[in-house]
């Protein structure tokens, strides 16, 4: 009898002790029930802060943000913040996400970023939903903006009509984007697609990027960044730089872009830096490069002054180590191949079966080459430069 009275009571502790626990165990938390409307009308924001530090809180194995299908949130500026206590996250975005329809409507105007995240470890971010800027009304503001998020992964997402940027990444270390889709007007400015600075070890792949501005641009202090499988148009194509804004000494490395397609872009693989900035930009690979009427094709730019007056003096950013390889299309300008370098030099640019022809039948296209060091074979146009 009393083995069963202690049974009993066993059995019966365990149902009141994991009852007691049942909150800290939770692993899905959809923002519906935490208030979220999802009409378009009403500011959902409170509701996914609220959904965010319990999801964050949560010490179970890889929690999950639910953003439901069928539904539309509108959110003002948010930010949300790490670190969280599981360092595996999730994030399903299921629905979709719009930015406030009008600047009036607009709580903090001054904001650098529409949806920022800090601090969060292993973040994954996936779903068919689609995230609205709405970047017609506002091209202000920085879209998604990640700031050392390590290990962060985000899958399939669309985003469109973005304020600035739609992707930022900054100072995060492992990063893989895939299977993303980015969409905004030709003549919007500023809306790089993704802008990565002060990060490493970021492998973007397999997505499509139009935009207004660079389709991927790689700032400085990053290293081993991997573009493959990007389809890039319009835009101004995939860009290392700009470097040495404002004299700054900007610092990049093992820059690889692989099996890319450039549509109508203004430019395709670009190298940009601001005269009187120091550092380097060094170890840079392009390979397998398809073209369609691009302008600039290949272009080293290290007068680049991005408008700005009194911008003079001789670019203290070396460049060297510069690969190009595999490269074929048609250029939509005359002057398929820039390699305009500064007095101080490229040094071992390599080009090798790279043949870009004009977009008008029987034109010829020319190279301008200024300062450059290296070799070249099978190239068309001629690299005058460059040793054969």
């Amino acid at each position: 009898m009393q083995d069963l009275l202690a049974a009993s009571f066993l059995i019966m502790y365990c149902i009141a002790t994991s009852s007691f626990g049942i909150g800290d165990s939770q692993s899905t938390f959809n923002v519906v029930e935490f208030g979220a409307v999802g009409d378009g009308q009403t500011d959902d924001s409170p509701a996914f802060l609220k959904a965010w530090t319990a999801f964050c809180g949560a010490a179970g194995d890889t929690p999950t943000l639910e953003i439901p299908s069928g539904k539309t949130f509108l959110l003002q500026p948010t930010t949300f913040r790490g670190p969280c206590k599981s360092t595996s996250v999730h994030v399903q975005v299921a629905g979709n996400i719009v930015a406030p329809n009008s600047t009036a409507s607009w709580k903090d105007c001054n904001t650098k970023c529409w949806l920022c995240t800090y601090d969060v470890e292993g973040l994954s971010m996936d779903g068919s939903g689609t995230i609205d800027g709405r970047g017609s009304i506002w091209w202000s503001s920085q879209a998604l903006y990640f700031h050392n998020c390590n290990n962060f992964q985000m899958n399939g997402i669309t985003l469109i009509n973005s304020p600035k940027n739609h992707i930022t990444i900054n100072g995060c270390n492992g990063v893989s984007v895939a299977n993303i889709h980015i969409d905004s007007p030709e003549n919007s400015p500023n809306t790089d697609g993704i802008d990565i600075s002060a990060s490493t070890h970021v492998n973007i792949l397999d997505s499509s990027i139009k935009s207004g501005d660079d389709c991927i641009a790689v700032n400085g202090a990053c290293s081993f960044i991997n573009v493959t499988g990007v389809a890039c148009g319009p835009g101004h194509g995939i860009s290392v730089g700009s470097l040495g804004a404002g004299g700054a000494d900007d610092r990049v490395e093992e820059v690889h872009v692989r099996n890319c397609n450039f549509t109508g872009t203004q430019n395709g693989a670009r190298i940009k830096t601001f005269p009187g900035g120091s550092g380097y930009a060094r170890k840079i690979s392009f390979e397998q490069i398809t073209l369609i009427a691009s302008r600039n094709p290949i272009i080293i730019d290290q007068h680049y002054c991005n408008g700005q007056r009194g911008c003079q003096g001789t670019s203290g950013v070396n460049v060297s180590e510069v690969t190009y390889s595999n490269v074929q299309g048609t250029s939509a300008d005359e002057q398929a191949i820039t390699l305009d370098c500064s007095e101080n030099g490229c040094f071992n640019i390599k080009m090798d079966l790279v043949k870009i022809t004009s977009t008008v039948p029987g034109k010829q296209t020319t190279a301008l080459c200024k300062n450059a060091h290296g070799t070249s074979s099978s190239t068309v146009p001629q690299v005058p430069c460059l040793s054969g």
